[in-house]
């Protein structure tokens, strides 16, 4: 439900870090804040200093589309719209990670995550008063780029490459997410530079030592990083699409930012969306099919008889005939004949 005042956000990845601030700034501004987070420990710190009713923490792992798919049901479930939506969920990973969809796990998790979530939650966002959605990357930056002949970096993964090209595919996103004018809510790509944010999340020590380090001498602080996220919640800007690198506009001619190369990417996710959800379908119908026949409710048929070729049988619960289906003259249930499978040649 809707608050009596506020809005209603949503935070992919705001248990720590930026995602942790902006929420804590929302929710002293009144509003309702949904967090997304695959940690419950810091998901409960979170509650503690925030210390209030209106927000909620969602325990997901969002490089998965299953997880995805759940969230967002949850989330139509339990509101009849949303305001805005705020995208900071990334992970580094030093070596190459699958998901459980065979997925490379940083492009599932930073780039597939907010596609989804930006298109399945589009009816709760266009319920909203003034929507928006706000995708936390590295637009601006013109390294890196799709590795369209291998986009699951199985021959070549590096943590950097991975990175950039999640980076770049966020770039895109936002601009075919604004070329197919559907919805109302306007998107914006921005990149906030060097923060004191994640430093403490690198897995190899050594690194994280010298985050820490280059944090304390050069990050920008978090509160002022996320600034412009919690304006742009209350004030989205009027254009469908907004680049901002660092405070600055970012030049919509640049390559990253291809209107062509969006397309592109768009047909290749939903082409790979569709043959994950083909998957999923033909795995359930293969276990069916090993399960044997079954009632309508799924339930195995219990003394369901074999059928010889040559010789009849009544149907597992003939005794009720299908819509449409006349019974045997006599009043009899009807019957089927069972048929020889042809003969290979």
């Amino acid at each position: 439900m809707r608050p009596d005042s506020g809005k209603t956000v949503v935070i992919s990845g705001g248990t720590n870090g930026m995602g942790r601030a902006t929420a804590l700034a929302r929710l002293a501004r009144g509003d309702r804040v949904v967090v997304i987070g695959s940690d419950e420990a810091r998901g409960r710190a979170l509650r503690e200093a925030a210390d209030s009713p209106r927000l909620d923490f969602l325990r997901a792992d969002l490089s998965s589309i299953a997880e995805n798919e759940r969230i967002v049901a949850r989330l139509g479930e339990e509101h009849d719209a949303l305001d805005a939506l705020l995208l900071f969920a990334n992970r580094v990973n030093p070596k190459r990670r699958e998901t459980v969809d065979g997925l490379e796990s940083t492009f599932a998790l930073y780039y597939l995550s907010r596609y989804l979530l930006g298109h399945r939650l589009r009816p709760l966002l266009d319920a909203g008063r003034d929507p928006l959605i706000v995708n936390v990357a590295g637009v601006g930056n013109t390294a890196g780029r799709v590795h369209w002949n291998d986009p699951q970096l199985t021959g070549s993964y590096g943590q950097v490459r991975a990175q950039l090209q999640a980076g770049r595919a966020n770039d895109l996103l936002g601009v075919a997410f604004a070329e197919r004018a559907e919805g109302r809510a306007r998107y914006v790509l921005y990149h906030p530079g060097f923060t004191r944010s994640g430093v403490d999340g690198h897995p190899n020590p050594v690194v994280r030592g010298a985050l820490r380090g280059l944090a304390r001498l050069f990050a920008r602080p978090v509160e002022e990083a996320v600034r412009p996220v919690v304006r742009w919640v209350d004030e989205p800007p009027a254009e469908r699409l907004t680049a901002v690198d660092r405070g600055r506009p970012v030049d919509r001619s640049l390559s990253t930012l291809d209107p062509g190369a969006a397309a592109r990417l768009a047909e290749y996710t939903e082409a790979l969306l569709e043959e994950r959800r083909r998957g999923v379908t033909s795995r359930g119908a293969a276990s069916s099919r090993r399960r044997g026949p079954s009632t309508g409710d799924g339930r195995p048929t219990r003394g369901a008889r074999p059928c010889t070729p040559g010789s009849t049988s009544s149907p597992p619960n003939s005794a009720r005939s299908s819509p449409g289906t006349s019974p045997a003259p006599g009043g009899s249930s009807p019957t089927r004949r069972c048929r020889r499978p042809p003969r290979s040649s």
